[in-house]
């Protein structure tokens, strides 16, 4: 990626303060794993309510999927509504619309009430296509059935023309981490503390143990792979965003359906413009950033990039996020994970489902989104696909050959190569060679070479390392070097 900038317009702009690491061991009512936007509102609600709750954040707080995210408040997910009702049934694709949409509600409730400064805007949100109507129409129909307020239109202030868009109202936009520095400010956090394991009520760090009644993770991917097994039932995506100078001001927040489709949103004075979507590990051809920097010079020459970078997500098989109990037999454990590209709206919605859970209240919209919920058959057709490939990178790495030679690689490039009778990683930096092993630590699946990143990426499950094997993301818990 050159000298090009590569940390979000959120985190060159957002400075929080940092936290010291765990002292020790310590007891706590109910112990957080992530220090996102999710883990975060979870625990300033169990907060509010007078739970005591602490955060174990294996980084930085905010610096993983929440600094990514384009961050659109907004119950508008793609073409989510039609398959929904088709797959899940009316009642709870309903459940999953109010509570995005009652989301939007709570965080302009909650900046309003706080005073958080966070460039928090209403704005529309808008579906397009290019090409055939024919399904903005069925989630225009869907949408509207569920209560949600959606017209058809082909008004846009796009620099291009669409065939249909399909825009709702009561959406909204912010700067998420300076939402995030607000809220985490009187939270306990624990920064560059992960949690190595969990043993029943306690977590095993490196720097001591936490005794919990209760246990969230919200690391983004579960790296417990049993009991819940959601490695299993979701895969992981990554897409690519960057922010313009100099470009057009739009109004509303937009999201193409095509399979080409690009997505915009105004930030402050820059334009967002995002795409090039793509099961992580799956991207041997690069491209994804060249394609957007194509698109800005012909929608607005005169523009000058001024941040890229790139963000992952977990796509569950079903459509729906997986919020609540981990799994029957872990009763004090709970999970929040699979927000398919929609973490912001849905990390508000999950932190009232937790509270509410962890409290022993009733919460309405929990059914739609339980971890033990009934598989839908598109559900169980979209695992055996992941499960596809998932035995075929076993193979690979358990009998392929390595297709690349040592000799061969040109500086700046990695790939699977021979090397003393056994197959390695290779990165050949410009200050030298960087060894690893070609293994997924998580479960033994063949890495790719990510050429648009210079990353060792699963595709499997979605584990992400840097070129010299250092562990970037999960649910691997190690890194690859050596």
């Amino acid at each position: 990626m050159g000298g090009m900038r590569v940390a979000s317009i959120w985190s060159m702009g957002t400075d929080i303060p940092p936290r010291p690491a765990l002292p020790g061991d310590v007891k706590t009512d109910v112990a957080v794993i992530g220090a996102g936007m999710t883990g975060c509102l979870t625990a300033y609600m169990l907060r509010q309510e007078g739970v005591d709750t602490m955060v174990l954040e294996a980084r930085r707080i905010g610096s993983g999927q929440t600094a990514g995210t384009t961050a659109k408040i907004t119950a508008q997910h793609g073409l989510i509504y039609d398959r929904l009702i088709k797959q899940l049934g009316q009642e709870r694709a309903r459940m999953y619309a109010q509570a995005n949409q009652r989301a939007v509600g709570q965080y302009r409730a909650l900046i309003e009430e706080r005073n958080i400064d966070c460039g928090f805007e209403a704005r529309p949100a808008y579906l397009y296509t290019s090409r055939s109507p024919m399904a903005l129409h069925r989630e225009w129909s869907a949408a509207v059935q569920l209560g949600l307020r959606a017209r058809l239109s082909t008004a846009t202030d796009l620099p291009f023309p669409v065939a249909e868009a399909l825009r709702f109202e009561d959406q909204a936009q912010f700067d998420p981490l300076r939402f995030l520095r607000a809220i985490s400010k009187d939270l306990t956090i624990y920064e560059n503390t992960p949690v190595l394991a969990v043993e029943g009520n306690t977590l095993v760090t490196g720097r001591g143990t936490v005794t919990a009644g209760k246990i969230v993770f919200a690391c983004h991917f579960p790296f417990v792979n049993a009991p819940g097994f959601y490695f299993a039932r979701m895969h992981q995506e990554r897409s690519y965003v960057l922010a313009l100078e100099k470009a057009q001001r739009l109004d509303g927040m937009y999201y193409g359906v095509d399979p080409d489709g690009l997505s915009f949103r105004q930030a402050g004075e820059h334009l967002l413009l995002g795409g090039g979507g793509h099961r992580t590990g799956e991207n041997a051809a690069g491209g994804r950033y060249a394609r957007l920097r194509r698109a800005a010079r012909t929608y607005w020459p005169d523009s000058r990039e001024i941040a890229a970078w790139s963000a992952q997500d977990c796509m569950p098989h079903d459509g729906a996020p997986f919020i609540g109990q981990f799994s029957p037999k872990r009763p004090d454990w709970y999970v929040v994970t699979g927000f398919q590209k929609w973490g912001m709206t849905t990390s508000m919605a999950a932190a009232h489902i937790l509270t509410d859970l962890i409290l022993g209240r009733e919460n309405d919209f929990a059914p739609v989104f339980s971890p033990q919920r009934p598989m839908t058959r598109a559900g169980f057709a979209a695992m055996a696909a992941d499960g596809a490939v998932t035995v075929r990178a076993l193979g690979r790495a358990a009998f392929a050959p390595a297709r690349d030679s040592a000799a061969d690689m040109p500086a700046g490039h990695g790939g699977v190569v021979e090397h003393q009778g056994t197959k390695r990683g290779l990165y050949r930096g410009e200050t030298g060679d960087a060894w690893v092993s070609p293994r997924c630590p998580h479960m033994g699946c063949q890495l790719n070479w990510d050429p648009e990143e210079r990353t060792w990426e699963c595709p499997c499950h979605g584990s992400r390392f840097a070129a010299d094997g250092a562990l970037l993301s999960g649910p691997a818990q190690k890194g690859i070097g050596g």
